[in-house]
């Protein structure tokens, strides 16, 4: 009796063992080589690894150019170190993807180098890199990214996800987008996304419970993005840790916000200028970030506890921008959005904001539908002012006029009203905003005050 439970045992070790076998994409006929395609041997491996029960596709030092591959439950896509997935640069060698996931950006087919649709248990790992090479791709349209332009990484309504130390390169537009999924872990990653345009590093859009901690990435879009293309919130996140640049928002909740966000947590990052200011796509973007802090909610949904402290940023046009507005962009053609969103139970504090703009800083909502129950502590802003650039005959406008244009429908930017006429923090629609410990300077002069209020109680 006692025999055969310990040739039990070992068959269950024996087993287990087997379940989680390396699977080298060498083996299944990848080449080192980026003139020939290894899209069909590395899709090889990841099936046969699903069907075995799972384990590890491991992609060896080397450099090997791929199309489309689709992800499958209980794989890990492990690069070793001195390994390098180059993404094709014909259109053709991508495959479009349908999911049956409702949302604002999947109205029809998309491609992108990585994708995963309904699994579970999937993970990218290792020293290694991935480089989309996006500049091939040319901006065609204005909605064009994941159509002509492919995404690099596209996870959809997936559970139990971890990307864990890879360096990520280039995408056609959007970095990595995770839409509609539970649980993801995402740790250690670089990225470094500065060659098309729509070059965000990080879209989470939709996602339940989330860990986002020691990223490093240089974005000419937006840097740490959470959306909302569906009805369905970003709930329970929290990301600490990072360090990012760029030419747009460096942390955004926004634009797209059907559904909202609930429970949200960012600590410990810092918001700093890009390494490279050589290239730059987007007209409207600006070298030096637009701003470092925007929390927007205009389709719709709310916004409720979102926690953002402990914040170093240099150099942003408009470091905090809070909105509150109407564009109303249904997330599906035949579902309007008939309501204003809400933003209530914000939390700012502990941030320091070196040589920002002279724009200042907003808090708005709309007639009838004001931002509430928002608490801004212990915050430090150092920002150009208003004055002229030439310090010898250096004066500072007396009055900037309160912008008389709402912009209800307008796309959300912290530029969007120009120079602000508060050189700290104009307020306008709003209940309950709480300042605390808040020290405005400038390098140059400005006779704005620090705060302007109009339908604030």
């Amino acid at each position: 009796m006692i025999r055969q439970l310990f040739n039990i045992l070992l068959m269950g070790m024996w087993c287990a063992a087997a379940s989680a076998m390396d699977y080298n994409i060498v083996d299944f006929g990848a080449k080192n080589d980026t003139t020939v395609l290894s899209t069909e041997a590395i899709q090889k491996a990841i099936d046969v690894c699903s069907e075995r029960g799972g384990g590890r596709v491991v992609v060896p030092a080397g450099m090997y150019k791929t199309g489309t591959i689709v992800l499958r439950s209980h794989v890990d896509l492990h690069l070793e170190t001195g390994a390098t997935l180059y993404g094709c640069t014909r259109i053709e060698d991508y495959r479009p993807m349908k999911t049956n996931y409702v949302s604002l950006r999947t109205w029809g087919e998309t491609v992108q180098l990585i994708y995963a649709d309904s699994v579970q248990d999937v993970g990218i790992s290792g020293h290694g890199t991935i480089d989309g090479r996006g500049a091939a791709f040319k901006k065609l349209s204005w909605n064009d990214e994941g159509i002509t332009r492919p995404h690099l990484l596209r996870l959809i309504q997936s559970q139990d996800i971890s990307i864990c130390d890879v360096t990520l390169r280039n995408s056609g537009c959007w970095m990595q987008h995770y839409l509609a999924c539970d649980r993801v872990q995402i740790r250690g990653i670089k990225v470094f996304n500065r060659n098309n345009y729509n070059n965000d590093a990080l879209d989470l859009d939709g996602c339940h419970d989330v860990t986002v901690s020691d990223m490093m990435a240089d974005s000419d879009d937006d840097a740490i993005t959470l959306k909302s293309t569906s009805p369905r919130l970003c709930e329970n996140i929290a990301i600490q840790n990072c360090i990012v640049s760029s030419h747009c928002n460096a942390i955004k909740l926004g634009t797209e916000t059907n559904g909202g966000f609930r429970n949200i947590s960012i600590a410990n990052c810092i918001v700093k200028p890009s390494a490279d200011q050589s290239t730059q796509f987007f007209g409207d973007s600006l070298k030096r970030g637009t701003s470092a802090i925007s929390l927007e909610i205009v389709d719709g949904g709310i916004m409720e506890n979102v926690h953002v402290s402990n914040i170093v940023a240099e150099g942003t046009e408009s470091p905090i921008f809070i909105r509150l507005g109407n564009r109303a962009r249904g997330y599906a053609k035949d579902v309007p959005v008939e309501k204003v969103g809400t933003i209530r139970g914000v939390h700012l504090s502990n941030i320091t904001v070196n040589n920002a703009g002279r724009t200042g800083c907003s808090i708005t909502g709309l007639p009838g539908h004001p931002v509430e129950d928002i608490w801004i502590d212990n915050i430090t802003i150092h920002q150009q002012g208003n004055g002229k650039d030439d310090f010898s005959s250096a004066s500072a406008d007396t009055q900037v006029p309160i912008p008389a244009d709402e912009k209800e429908k307008d796309y959300p930017e912290a530029t969007m009203w120009g120079k602000l006429p508060a050189k700290g923090f104009f307020i306008r629609h709003a209940r309950n905003v709480n300042f605390s410990n808040v020290t405005i300077t400038t390098a140059l002069p400005d006779n704005r005050p620090e705060y302007v209020r109009v339908d604030a109680e």
